[in-house]
């Protein structure tokens, strides 16, 4: 295979893993680079302590570290492994964190990797140095361990070396080459290397590289301690560098590893240590290396007292040497892979730790041969998801500090960020104040999870009360919304949702290359339909307004879609693409009173606007886009209008509501009411990795329409059965989502969205199970913590299957 002219610029673990992997997918033209020398070039891989924990809340990152622990696990350098598997620990010194290392297991389980709470006894026997007064229990991983980063990178450099990848460290990268809109090769201190595709792998000093582009990437460099102690009583004579599981003790903000007869530390307690890209020095003028600053004891002193107090035998020992190491950290903990947006050619893979760095070398292999990743979904990880604020200098350093400080913290999947805020507000916002609105964040937006004013509205009603940790982020008001909502009628800010304006004569052509659904129909139709990957799985799902003959509206998930329509604009300036979220805003009005309300007030005959039609008129004297819309299942329209004339709307609505019953009803009440009519929300219940038809979603793909992306893909996954399916699941309770799913004592799947159904009385968890236990009327049980609920598939929706409400 005759592959494109590739220069990987940076030769650590990541760039090491991705040109083994892409040379042994048969490219033939790749080189890599890198300023220092070779096996330590002097990154962060040339100093990282190497612990290898899989476990992670998301799905993506748990796969990649696992792939690489199988991979290292099969490389050695001249006979010495690159991945010793002495398991993992994390212990437990609080009733609290006990409780986080189930829901740990959990994940864990959901993911497929082998783990178990273990009791302190067990704790002990693993390794013995622990306090027994201290320990509550533990979560223990065999299959973790120590990924040996130098001899990892040495060994998969020389693989790649073997199949005629050239070489050149001790080479610095100077610039890149840039023609019209695409990569032409870089510069480097020996000279000009020609290239079609530049892969930025440089780590630390990935933001200045990518600079060199124009792209601006959401990456902070933090220091981060490690210190080593000298020789430990217990461990005295012992040969082997590690026969003991690395240890977690999070509580303190606290990791170690053994190195023969000696402990490594490492500490997240002390104060966040950001450091400028600029600030780094390069190989040459660094004395040790660039990624090690000085190590600052004064900052190490709780580290070692809370060290002492977890591992008594180390009170005898001291420290022999430290440093403060530098990472990558970025503004949500996730990596930033991917294309540039605007330099076809340039990718890059940076803020990868040493844990994910083989998976991620395959995944950034996989997307860059075959166009799309097939091994991991990467829609978390993606570069181009963010919005534009989140690119913004301070937001970066003080987000990417923020996560050093809580990066062992025990987070609820609600938490919001608390610092920068707020950020962004819809004009309704004063009026969501007055009405005691409790705010989370969405994309910087603050978006009302329930209003404190509608806590009359919980007197009389049986609400069941949900378990502490399902408690967090909730009240009884959220149940009180929902039920008001069926009853009466409610305005739900959705403004935070992504709006993009599609325009010109070839708008309707290209929207019909990219979607599934037929969107070529009459001035006035909705359309809800996916995007999907070349590979026919799911990329998002959409709504697809046409509001004129070239002009449509696109209900969109992210930033990653309006990336995608970019990418795929026709290059004759026949389509013009624009992301219209900033300067409009919406109100979805939804209930059995909604035409009672919102009818005298418009020019719009609202009864013969059928469901899935939109028109254009007025709210009053406010200018509006009716789409007749539900996702909580009722009757109802999303009421678009422009920013300036938001807050007029709200108050027109509002006022007119309250001979009605009218309610503002927040997120809360939403998330329930879509599970209780089984509505998909992607990057939750449907992935890049799932298809339309496992994901219950065939209705959406017009298969007879001439061609669209993504459709023999599909019609290739459909001629296999499906092995899968995402699958409605009742139960007595809450559950949390990314939970485990069991049949007996195996576990089978994993919850993906989950809420309390206060229409239909009962907890209501959607889950991927193999498609053959999906069975009407099967119990299962969902793993919850330390205990397992049982779980009855049941068909969908629960509520009006029939579409009496949303037709009314």
């Amino acid at each position: 295979m005759v592959g494109p002219r590739v220069v990987v610029v940076g030769a650590g673990v990541v760039g090491a893993a991705l040109v083994d992997e892409l040379s042994a997918r048969g490219w033939d033209d790749i080189t890599v680079v890198d300023q220092g020398p070779l096996p330590a070039p002097g990154g962060s891989s040339s100093h990282a302590p190497g612990l290898v924990f899989q476990t992670n809340p998301s799905k993506a990152m748990a796969e990649m570290a696992r792939y690489t622990v199988d991979k290292l696990g099969t490389l050695s350098v001249d006979g010495e492994p690159c991945f010793l598997q002495v398991g993992g620990l994390e212990v437990a010194t609080t009733p609290e964190r006990l409780t986080e290392l189930h829901r740990r297991h959990g994940w864990a389980t959901s993911w497929g990797i082998d783990a178990a709470v273990v009791d302190a006894d067990r704790c002990l026997e693993l390794i013995p140095m622990l306090d027994r007064d201290q320990v509550l229990g533990g979560l223990h991983v065999p299959t973790d361990g120590l990924a040996k980063a130098v001899r990892a990178v040495d060994a998969q450099i020389s693989r790649a070396r073997s199949r005629g990848v050239k070489v050149l460290d001790r080479t610095e990268v100077l610039d890149v080459l840039v023609e019209g809109d695409r990569v032409t090769g870089v510069v480097t201190g020996q000279g000009e290397l020609a290239a079609d595709i530049v892969v930025c792998c440089a780590g630390i000093w990935g933001s200045k590289i990518a600079r060199m582009v124009g792209m601006t990437l959401p990456l902070v460099p933090l220091a981060h301690q490690l210190a080593w102690t000298g020789q430990v009583a217990p461990l005295a004579g012992q040969t082997s560098e590690a026969l003991r599981p690395i240890l977690r003790h999070q509580e303190a903000d606290l990791y170690y590893r053994e190195r023969y007869d000696a402990i490594g530390v490492g500490y997240y307690g002390h104060r966040p240590m950001p450091v400028s890209v600029d600030d780094i020095l390069g190989v040459d003028a660094a004395d040790v290396m660039p990624s090690v600053q000085p190590f600052t004891e004064e900052d190490f002193a709780e580290a070692w007292r809370q060290t002492h107090a977890l591992l008594p035998a180390t009170r005898e020992a001291k420290i022999e040497e430290g440093i403060n190491g530098l990472f990558s950290f970025t503004t949500d903990d996730m990596p930033l892979l991917g294309p540039s947006p605007e330099v076809k050619g340039f990718w890059v893979a940076e803020a990868v730790w040493v844990t994910h760095s083989a998976g991620v070398g395959r995944a950034m292999a996989e997307w860059l041969v075959d166009g799309h990743c097939s091994s991991f979904d990467l829609h978390e990880c993606d570069v181009n998801r963010f919005e534009a604020h989140q690119v913004a200098p301070k937001y970066v350093v003080e987000r990417g500090c923020q996560n050093f400080v809580e990066v062992y913290d025990i987070k609820h999947p609600l938490q919001p960020m608390e610092q920068p805020r707020p950020l962004r507000a819809s004009p309704f916002h004063v009026r969501q104040q007055e009405l005691g609105g409790v705010f989370l964040e969405a994309n910087g937006w603050e978006r009302p999870q329930w209003y404190e004013a509608n806590a009359g509205l919980v007197d009389g009603r049986d609400i069941p009360e949900p378990d502490e940790w399902a408690a967090r982020y909730w009240s009884p008001i959220v149940a009180a919304e929902a039920q008001v909502t069926r009853e009466a009628v409610a305005m739900f800010d959705m403004t935070a949702l992504k709006r993009l304006e599609v325009t010109g004569p070839g708008a309707a052509a290209f929207l019909q290359r990219l979607v599934t659904g037929d969107v070529d129909k009459s001035v006035g139709s909705v359309t809800y339909c996916l995007l999907l990957d070349h590979d026919g799985g799911i990329r998002s799902d959409v709504t697809v307004a046409r509001l004129a003959r070239d002009v449509f509206q696109v209900g969109a998930n992210g930033a990653l879609d309006l990336d995608w329509l970019h990418r795929h604009l026709p290059g004759d300036g026949t389509v013009q693409v624009r992301d219209i979220t900033a300067g409009t805003c919406c109100i979805g009005v939804w209930g059995p009173r909604a035409r009672d309300l919102v009818q005298p007030l418009t020019d719009l005959d609202l009864t013969a606007l059928k469901y899935f039609r939109g028109a254009r008129g007025f709210i009053g004297n406010v200018p509006v886009t009716a789409l007749r819309l539900s996702y909580v299942g009722e009757l109802g329209w999303e009421l678009y209008t422009t920013a300036d004339m938001g807050l007029k709307l709200w108050d027109t609505l509002w006022a007119a509501g309250q001979e009605h019953g009218v309610i503002a009803a927040g997120r809360g009440a939403f998330t329930s009411l879509r599970l209780e009519k089984g509505y998909r929300s992607f990057g939750t219940d449907m992935t890049y990795e799932h298809d339309p038809h496992e994901a219950g979603l065939g209705f959406a793909v017009k298969a007879a329409k001439p061609e669209f992306i993504g459709k023999q893909a599909l019609a290739d996954r459909q001629a296999r059965q499906a092995t899968k399916k995402l699958t409605c699941l009742t139960l007595d309770g809450h559950v949390l989502g990314k939970e485990p799913v069991y049949d007996g004592d195996t576990p089978v799947g994993y919850v993906t969205s989950a809420a309390y159904g206060y229409t239909v009385g009962s907890g209501i968890a959607y889950a991927w199970l193999p498609a053959d236990l999906a069975e009407p009327g099967r119990t299962l049980h969902i793993g919850y913590f330390d205990r397992r609920i049982p779980a009855t598939v049941a068909e969908e929706p629960l509520f009006d299957p029939k579409m009496t409400r949303l037709r009314g």
